[in-house]
């Protein structure tokens, strides 16, 4: 009888139709309840591997609680990360129009994921021995007033994000400003040079593949040699720093006596070591090496050295790049969006990398525009620009806004008014530099 019928089997297409629907949805459900507990479980079980094998070998041991609690802060990071989470809605979300099958692994360019771990193991062991503060130690010995201190911390961001990337940059120098100023008393320059710090790492780390996510995603997608990766980037480079030049020396001189740096310093023996490593990554980069070979050295390297190394990278930004190229290889499967999209980046790359940066953030921005464009040149300068402009256009700006609203005394809605006001100058007047550039090479 028809009052028994299940609904969506006898009804015709209409139920055809409801019943597909329902069974995608329960497909993309599926999928978003594996990914997150296999990558629940893989973290766990990966970082208790390393525990047991090691136990052993290793003279430093983590003791069970806590190796938990350090899981534990892992897993909360994964959890307080919206960038991650809206990746990962957006990769299920696109399996409700192309199924999964084994292509989503292919779609995931795995040099870049492996480069970026090498790299982020490699930096965070050149953080723990104290190489960056031995660096500003020296630097510090220059400072005799207010401007030149501003100048050493924003300039250390600026030229060490070219190396170390924006985010390490801004959360190894900010909290060392932040101390720096209020031992001198000058708390009203926090403001201030904290948001030049996040300037100048942003527009520091545009000016090499090793600066920044998505420089090294463009350059090893684009096949570009290191030369004409810095070639393209050495204008912008060059003005942004003039331009920050110009703004330290709004900020009156005021005397303040010899500085010491409270950062604990190692010595070279322990420094060496990390910077072979650091020497790898770069070969890897300039693709001298091989990266699967490269990054079984660090991580062998790391484990033998300081395997609570393994903790620091930013497992977090590697997940959002695995969500990211599933999203854009679903997408370029749908013959209708990949062409309309090309149709709408081609000739406004930087126009459209700059503007989509601001609601997404220039590292999806980035991945999403590449696969719709040949133009590479003109996207890197556009998501790098893009980093300018909002809090959230780049990641690396929340991170300085969230050490700044820790200190004492903080002013956000202040913060965010002098940090947006200084990213819009610096981002028009680079902007409307290049445009005119651009149009008198054109003539």
């Amino acid at each position: 009888m028809e009052h028994n019928a299940k609904p969506g089997i006898s009804r015709g297409n209409k139920a055809v139709t409801i019943t597909g629907i329902s069974v995608q949805l329960q497909s993309a459900y599926y999928i978003y309840d594996v990914l997150k507990s296999h990558t629940i479980a893989y973290v766990q079980m990966y970082l208790e591997c390393i525990n047991d094998t090691f136990r052993k070998e290793c003279s430093i041991q983590l003791e069970p609680s806590k190796l938990k609690q350090r899981i534990k802060n892992i897993l909360s990071h994964l959890r307080c990360d919206p960038v991650l989470y809206i990746a990962m809605v957006a990769a299920i979300g696109s399996a409700l129009f192309v199924p999964p099958s084994k292509d989503y692994v292919k779609y995931i360019d795995w040099r870049v994921i492996g480069l970026l771990l090498s790299l982020m193991l490699v930096v965070g062991g050149l953080q723990k021995v104290g190489a960056f503060g031995l660096i500003i130690k020296n630097l510090l010995k220059l400072v005799h007033n207010t401007r030149t201190l501003a100048l050493v911390l924003v300039g250390v961001c600026f030229f060490s994000s070219m190396l170390i990337t924006n985010d390490v940059a801004l959360i190894t120098f900010v909290p060392l400003g932040v101390i720096i100023l209020t031992q001198t008393q000058k708390q009203k320059l926090l403001i201030p040079i904290i948001a030049l710090q996040t300037v100048a790492a942003n527009l520091g780390s545009m000016f090499t593949p090793l600066g920044n996510p998505q420089n090294l995603y463009l350059y090893a997608l684009s096949n570009m040699t290191l030369f004409q990766f810095l070639r393209v980037m050495a204008v912008p480079t060059m003005v942004s720093f003039l331009l920050l030049f110009g703004m330290i020396l709004l900020i009156k001189p005021e005397h303040i006596t010899a500085l010491e740096s409270a950062t604990e310093i190692v010595g070279l023996k322990e420094i060496i070591p990390w910077m072979i490593l650091f020497t790898l990554c770069l070969l890897a980069v300039l693709r001298i090496l091989p990266i699967p070979i490269v990054l079984g050295v660090v991580v062998g390297a790391t484990i033998i050295m300081d395997r609570r190394i393994l903790f620091r990278p930013d497992y977090g930004l590697l997940l959002t790049f695995m969500f990211l190229f599933v999203l854009i290889g679903n997408i370029k499967s749908i013959p209708a969006v990949s062409t309309t999209l090309s149709a709408v980046i081609s000739g406004r790359e930087m126009l459209v990398g700059i503007l989509l940066s601001q609601v997404i953030s220039n590292v999806p921005a980035a991945m999403l525009l590449s696969n719709f464009t040949a133009n590479y040149s003109a996207l890197i300068v556009g998501v790098n620009l893009g980093g300018l402009g909002t809090l959230i256009a780049s990641m690396a700006s929340v991170i300085s806004y969230k050490l700044y609203t820790a200190t004492i005394g903080a002013q956000p809605g202040k913060y965010l008014i002098l940090f947006t006001a200084i990213n819009l100058v610096v981002l028009f007047a680079l902007w409307g530099g290049l445009t005119l550039f651009t149009l008198v090479k054109a003539l």
